[in-house]
């Protein structure tokens, strides 16, 4: 398969969904996006905790977030609901996500007259904008068009060991085809990052990863905290995971073997094309967020441990090197390689089956997480409340 059909949009991009997505611009606008969603089928609301009593940096990446995932190509249109004397600001958010040349509506449930009028008003604006995007047509797209996240979570030891090195296959194969691959997780890769900045294209892209590596370790540092009250987390440790060190190199085999082009920060657009480090904490949530508000079509995850983690508007795919697990929440899994484990297949056919997975997933097929409705959204902070 070297193409695979998808949704052509304004701006010459390319989606592998056609989401009409509700965005709240604060906590405050929840439920009213929420009954929305309920009562218009086929449309994907992302309930947050921010949007109010946030300052300079801390409310730009609220912002660029929000923007940013209204900009994803697999969304289609748009509904913006606002309270109507937040801190973010719906007329500039809308103006930002109608750039891409995506329809793009927004109204203030102040204006409106409450809740109940907000809702009628905001069903009736979703239910014209849905029937507009269900006329669209897929078209055939090159796979060289794809970004695709690598995420881990949950992991165990057979997650270094076999699920992301075949991660790390198909991830190459992606980026030989010309597709673009972005790794995040930024304090997964500590103990790790020197071999990671061998890997980039130039000093200064190199000398970048290793200062965002060196700005976390003072966040935690002036927190007073240790990193190894958390990292490797309670999980990690029973699942056969011993140090940060050790943990990290798993997790740095799953990006594959290319060079890394350029180091983007939290929720920057993804350039098409080879591989980038974003700049993002290991949460998967929080991670996965920042991957779909930079850009990309979907992202692969892999856990040894089961997470049954989604996200609002890019598939998740799940992959797992654990037999037991596997058998345990198949509900959850998508991909099986815990053969590489027993020697039934080599790490290239591990690769080969997740690259498979991956274009079946570009060309409509539904992850299980989108099949049992996970739709986590969560916005990494940076600053305090006021």
């Amino acid at each position: 398969m070297k193409t695979f059909k998808g949704y052509a949009r304004a701006n010459g991009d390319f989606g592998i969904r056609n989401h009409l997505l509700i965005i709240p611009t604060v906590i405050c606008a929840n439920q009213v996006c929420s009954r929305i969603e309920q009562m218009v089928p086929d449309t994907v609301a992302i309930p947050h905790q921010h949007g109010c009593s946030q300052i300079g940096a801390d409310k730009d990446r609220t912002f660029d977030v929000l923007a940013g995932t209204g900009r994803n190509p697999n969304v289609g249109a748009v509904l913006i609901v606002s309270l109507g004397c937040e801190v973010v600001d719906p007329q500039a958010l809308a103006d930002a996500i109608r750039e891409t040349g995506k329809p793009v509506e927004w109204f203030d449930i102040q204006s409106a007259g409450g809740s109940i009028k907000a809702i009628q008003h905001g069903v009736e604006l979703a239910r014209r904008m849905r029937a507009e995007l269900d006329r669209a047509e897929k078209v055939d797209v090159p796979f060289s068009k794809l970004r695709i996240g690598v995420k881990c979570g949950g992991s165990d030891a057979t997650s270094g060991l076999a699920s992301n090195p075949a991660l790390g296959v198909a991830a190459d194969a992606i980026i030989a085809d010309g597709g673009a691959v972005v790794i995040g997780e930024t304090t997964e890769i500590i103990g790790a990052e020197h071999l990671l900045a061998e890997r980039c294209v130039t000093p200064d892209v190199s000398s970048k990863l290793y200062s965002i590596v060196e700005r976390f370790e003072r966040e935690v540092e002036r927190a007073g905290a240790d990193m190894r009250g958390g990292n490797p987390s309670p999980g990690n440790i029973a699942g056969g995971l011993s140090t940060i060190e050790e943990k990290s190199l798993g997790c740095i085999s799953k990006c594959g073997t290319a060079p890394i082009r350029a180091v983007i920060e939290y929720a920057e657009q993804i350039p098409n094309g080879g591989l980038y480090f974003m700049d993002s904490p290991g949460n998967d949530i929080e991670c996965v967020s920042g991957m779909a508000a930079g850009g990309a079509h979907l992202v692969c995850f892999t856990t040894g441990r089961g997470t049954p983690t989604g996200s609002a508007v890019v598939p998740v795919i799940k992959i797992t090197a654990n037999a037991q697990m596997y058998r345990r929440m198949e509900d959850n899994m998508d991909v099986d390689v815990s053969g590489l484990l027993t020697g039934a297949f080599d790490l290239r056919e591990a690769g080969r089956r997740i690259e498979r997975e991956i274009r079946e997933v570009a060309d409509g097929k539904l992850t299980k997480a989108e099949i049992l409705g996970h739709r986590e959204f969560s916005i990494n902070r940076i600053g305090p409340s006021l």
